[in-house]
C-alpha cells in the first residue's frame, strides 16, 4: 500500500517510475552524444525537429482524419526525441561538450598542434566507445534533464532547454578545473588580438610550450558585429515566415541545426543561426493576435537581431578566452525568450507561445 502511494507522487512533473526511465535514458542520451560528438548529436537533433514538425503541420493541412494518429506521431518525435532524452540538446550536446572537457584532460582528445584552439572547444570530435568518457557524458545527461524538468515545473520564464546547456557548461567547466571567464587582465570584448594572430603559451590541453590563440572566436567567420547583425536580422526574417506559413515555433530552429551538418563537414562560413530563428519564430506567433503578416516578420526580424547580438556577447565573455565550449546560442536563447516571457507577462504580447510563465 505504501509502495503503491510512491508510486503515485509526482517526481519533476511525472510519476516515479516514469522519472526513473527518463533518468536511464537521459544517460544513455548523454553518453551516445559524447560518442558522436556534441556537434554531430546537435545535427541529428535538427532533423528530428524537421521530422516532427513536419508530421505536426502535415496533420494539420489534413484535418481530422489523421488527427489523433498523426499528432501522437509528430509530438513524440519533437518533444520525445528531438527535445527529449535522446538527442535533445540539454542532454545530448550538453554532454557531449562536458565529456570533451573531461577527455580533453585524460588523454581522449588528439593533441593540439600550436596555434589550434584547446582541444576541449573541439565539440565536432567523435570520443568514441572509452568507458569512463561515455559514463562522464551519461552523468551530464542526467543533469541537463533535472535541470530542464526543474526549470519548467517552476515555470521559470525561459526557454528549460537552453537553460540546462548554459548551466551544465557551468559545471563542467567547475568540475574539471576549468576557468569559467578566463579573460586575464584583457578585455572580454576585445578581438583584436584574434585578428592579430597573437598567442599565448598553453598551460594544459597540449604538449609543454605549445601555443594557443589569444583569443579564439566561437565562430572565426561570424563575429563581427555587422556581420553578426547582419545574419541576424536574415534568419529573423526566415524564421518568422517559417513560422507563419506553418505555424511551427519549432521548424526554423530545426532546419539552422541541420544545417550545421555542413559545417561539421568542413564547409567554411556555414552561418550558426539556431538562436536567431527560433526566437524569431516564437515571437512572430507571440504578435500574431494582434493581426497581420507584416507585424509578424517585421517582429521576428527584430528578434533575430536580439538573438545574433546576444549570441556575440556571450561568445566573447564566455568562450573566446576560456578553454572549453560554452555555448553562445543556448544562453542566447535564454536571453530572447526571457525578453517573449517578460513582453507576455506585463501584457505587450499576447502570448509567451510555449515559452512557460511562472
Amino acid at each position: 500500500m505504501v509502495a503503491d502511494l510512491l508510486l503515485q507522487i509526482p517526481l519533476f512533473g511525472v510519476e516515479v517510475p516514469r522519472f526513473i526511465a527518463l533518468l536511464l535514458a537521459a544517460f544513455a542520451g548523454g553518453a551516445f552524444g559524447a560518442a558522436l560528438g556534441a556537434l554531430p548529436a546537435f545535427c541529428f537533433t535538427g532533423f528530428m525537429v524537421i521530422a516532427g514538425e513536419a508530421v505536426n503541420i502535415l496533420v494539420a493541412e489534413l484535418g481530422s482524419v489523421l488527427d489523433i494518429a498523426g499528432g501522437e506521431i509528430g509530438v513524440g518525435v519533437t518533444g520525445s526525441i528531438a527535445f527529449g532524452p535522446v538527442f535533445g540538446p540539454h542532454v545530448s550536446f550538453a554532454a557531449g561538450a562536458a565529456a570533451a572537457a573531461y577527455a580533453a584532460k585524460n588523454d581522449g582528445m588528439p593533441e593540439p598542434a600550436d596555434g589550434d584552439y584547446h582541444p576541449a572547444k573541439d565539440i565536432a570530435y567523435a570520443l568514441g566507445t572509452r568507458p569512463d568518457i561515455l559514463a562522464v557524458g551519461g552523468l551530464f545527461g542526467i543533469l541537463g534533464l533535472v535541470i530542464t524538468r526543474v526549470s519548467a515545473g517552476i515555470g521559470a520564464p525561459w526557454d528549460p532547454i537552453a537553460i540546462a546547456v548554459v548551466l551544465s557548461a557551468v559545471a563542467h567547466r567547475l568540475a574539471f578545473g576549468y576557468p569559467i571567464v578566463g579573460a586575464g587582465d584583457r578585455s572580454v570584448l576585445d578581438m583584436s588580438p584574434f585578428e592579430k594572430g597573437e598567442e599565448r603559451v598553453a598551460t594544459d590541453g597540449g604538449t609543454a610550450g605549445a601555443t594557443r590563440l589569444a583569443v579564439e572566436p566561437w565562430l572565426p567567420h561570424q563575429y563581427k558585429w555587422s556581420n553578426v547583425a547582419m545574419i541576424g536580422i536574415v534568419a529573423g526574417l526566415l524564421g518568422g515566415w517559417i513560422a507563419i506559413v506553418t505555424g511551427s515555433a519549432f521548424l526554423g530552429f530545426g532546419i539552422s541545426a541541420a544545417s550545421l551538418t555542413f559545417l561539421n563537414l568542413g564547409v567554411e562560413k556555414i552561418p550558426v543561426t539556431h538562436h536567431m530563428t527560433l526566437p524569431a519564430s516564437t515571437a512572430a506567433l507571440a504578435v500574431a493576435p494582434l493581426g497581420g503578416e507584416p507585424i509578424q516578420i517585421i517582429t521576428a526580424g527584430v528578434f533575430g537581431l536580439i538573438g545574433a547580438l546576444a549570441g556575440e556577447t556571450i561568445q566573447r565573455i564566455f568562450y573566446a578566452h576560456s578553454d572549453t565550449h560554452f555555448d553562445p546560442p543556448a544562453a542566447a536563447i535564454v536571453v530572447s525568450t526571457f525578453i517573449i516571457a517578460v513582453l507576455a507577462l506585463v501584457g505587450v504580447f499576447p502570448t509567451s507561445v510555449w515559452i512557460p510563465l511562472p
